[in-house]
């Protein structure tokens, strides 16, 4: 995780948030005065025609290659989701009134690998050089059929400006519910963005000791990428190295960095260890049985945060016996890179850190092909790093959104036309080497939002980086103009309500086998639900906490004093079994009964979580 710094949360006032209730769709009257349909990304052009595109119940999807069949395949999954019903899919023939004709032309190099050209009219066409082009047309036509079933008609050509619209997740602390990732890589691929950096945990086979809670099942993240894959968008791994390894090496202290006084560093990875590096890989190797994608991030951030080289002579040794007398302790560290990034290569995959340690005190360079991922103003300014070639992704700390901390300024950013030539500490005249943009979410107080919070926060970021790095960054004359074209649009087909407490608010006895409570659920603000007794409010408290919260499994759950800002006392009902299993909103762990009757928390795959039958009162 990067380190963060504090700043001011910048909030929309009551005043315009009404306004903006009040008058929701200022842009989408705009648009239709000018008859160019409301999209996010909005359309780079427009050419009107007369009359207008009727979808209907007589509607089929007309797609003959394999590709072009993956993608009405895709398309009448969403349209059925999104309420349009059934849409059959049919090969060839003559395109009659009402349908939806999906095309992959090669020869149509113009639009590139992402663009797309969309013709409505009698008939509604989607064309795309590859099935991506074609994918990102059938966005455009959900968002506007979404506004309804007559698409005005007209022709454009959509082609976005940079190649890496993404987004960033640290699951790698506090978990992450599965649907909520799900939520996120249908709504990413709505707006055209196309990669999800991930940095977390897989449960390791080859590492059992490395298995402390927030990991992921294999198979849970087959479930994701191949979603990811579905929705074309690619979801990049991480495990941050060799800087913030605690996760992995809590259990390892022989792979731990040992300073000069003999302290042991339980972040920090000892690169100059030969098994270091090869643990290291063997994790990569298991990642590489789930993930699809062709690159692999590696962090390589803040290495010597709060500390420096100096504390550590085995780094100076280790790079003068490797590259000689000038040699400089980072130099060991960039060594460390360049071999993860040799061996990404031979599996095939490119790699990607973050900038921070790019600080110029290293002889070593930083081998050729790998992406920086820029978030901090350091020495090595922007420009120098695209000179010395190398792929240049713009995640600046602008752009970040940090539980209980910094909250990216969207509305600033927009009023300034913000767009990813404007990294930290330097403002490019050229797109030139510049891949693209991303905004990061970071758990660094993991108990300051609950995820539907988080979701709630991120769903404007998102948008608006989806629109800066397609097309135009201020398509709209204000921010709130911006805005009500996601009002428009709404939510991807397939998105979850998290938000919903499956019974109404009232005291119940809940039971279950070994125990049985009587509480008050309360729904909060946020989605969840307190589960108030006549001792007070159950909250899971005590044990190590990581970033804030209580993850040790097994602590347990009492009622404590109830303070409705207390997110540690929000708690799930999901169904199950005919009744509810009690899954807190923080720590994302599901209550059981001890043998000696207390309620614990424990991650699902690790002990059967208990069924409540819940009697109202």
């Amino acid at each position: 995780m990067a380190e963060r710094r504090k700043r001011r949360f910048r909030f929309i006032g009551f005043a315009a948030v009404f306004a903006l209730l009040a008058a929701p769709v200022p842009a989408v009257a705009v648009q239709q005065e000018r008859a160019v349909p409301v999209t996010v990304p909005a359309l780079s052009n427009w050419t009107p025609r007369s009359g207008s595109y009727d979808f209907g119940p007589g509607t089929r999807l007309v797609a003959d290659s394999k590709s072009e069949r993956e993608v009405a395949s895709t398309l009448a999954d969403d349209l059925k989701a999104a309420g349009h019903g059934t849409v059959p899919v049919v090969r060839g023939g003559v395109a009659r009134p009402g349908d939806i004709v999906i095309e992959v032309r090669p020869g149509k190099g113009s639009l590139g690998a992402e663009g797309y050209e969309l013709q409505a009219g009698k008939r509604l066409s989607v064309t795309g050089a590859t099935e991506t082009g074609a994918f990102y047309g059938t966005r455009t036509l959900l968002q506007l059929l979404a506004q309804g079933d007559h698409i005005p008609a007209g022709h454009t050509v959509d082609v976005p400006r940079y190649r890496e619209r993404g987004v960033g997740v640290c699951a790698c602390y506090i978990h992450i519910s599965l649907p909520w990732l799900e939520n996120l890589v249908r709504e990413m691929a709505y707006h055209k963005l196309n990669q999800l950096l991930l940095e977390l945990k897989v449960k390791s086979a080859a590492h059992p000791e490395a298995n402390t809670w927030g990991y992921y099942t294999q198979d849970e993240m087959r479930r994701l990428v191949a979603l990811g894959d579905k929705y074309h968008v690619e979801i990049i791994p991480e495990i941050n190295s060799p800087g913030h390894m605690d996760p992995w090496i809590e259990n390892r202290p022989d792979l731990q960095l040992t300073d000069s006084d003999g302290n042991k560093q339980a972040a920090r990875l000892d690169v100059t260890q030969q098994a270091a590096f090869d643990y290291y890989t063997s994790l990569m190797d298991e990642y590489a049985q789930v993930f699809t994608a062709t690159s692999w991030h590696m962090g390589a951030d803040e290495y010597m945060l709060g500390s420096d080289y100096s504390k550590y002579p085995q780094m100076l040794r280790y790079a003068q016996e490797k590259y000689g007398a000038g040699a400089t302790p980072q130099d060991a560290y960039i060594d460390f890179i360049d071999r993860v990034q040799a061996y990404a290569a031979s599996k095939g995959k490119k790699l990607r850190i973050w900038n921070d340690g790019l600080t110029g005190a290293n002889t070593v360079p930083v081998a050729a092909g790998t992406t920086v991922e820029h978030w901090l103003n350091v020495t090595e300014k922007p420009s120098q790093l695209i000179a010395e070639g190398y792929p240049l992704m713009n995640a600046a700390y602008s752009l970040y959104l940090v539980r209980g901390g910094f909250h990216s300024d969207t509305e600033g950013l927009y009023d300034q036309s913000w767009d990813p030539r404007s990294f930290e500490g330097e403002k490019l005249t050229s797109s030139d080497g510049v891949t693209g943009a991303k905004i990061s979410l970071w758990p660094d107080n993991g108990r300051g939002e609950t995820e539907n919070e988080v979701a709630t926060d991120t769903e404007p970021a998102l948008r608006h980086l989806a629109q800066a790095t397609w097309g135009d960054p201020h398509p709209d004359a204000t921010y709130a103009e911006f805005t009500a074209r996601g009002t428009a649009v709404g939510h991807a087909p397939g998105w979850q309500d998290l938000t919903r407490v499956p019974v109404t608010d009232g005291t119940y006895t809940f039971r279950t086998t070994g125990a049985g409570m009587a509480a008050t659920v309360q729904r909060t603000p946020d989605g969840y639900a307190t589960l108030r007794t006549a001792d007070g409010c159950l909250e899971v408290q005590g044990g190590k906490l990581t970033l804030n919260v209580p993850l040790q499994p097994g602590v347990s759950a009492t009622p404590q004093p109830c303070d409705a800002a207390n997110t540690m006392q929000r708690w799930e009902l999901a169904p199950a079994a005919g009744g509810y299993r009690l899954v807190n909103a923080i720590t994302q762990m599901a209550l059981s009964v001890a043998g000696d009757g207390r309620l614990v928390q424990y991650p699902p795959d690790q002990h059967q979580p208990s069924t409540w039958h819940l009697t109202a009162h």
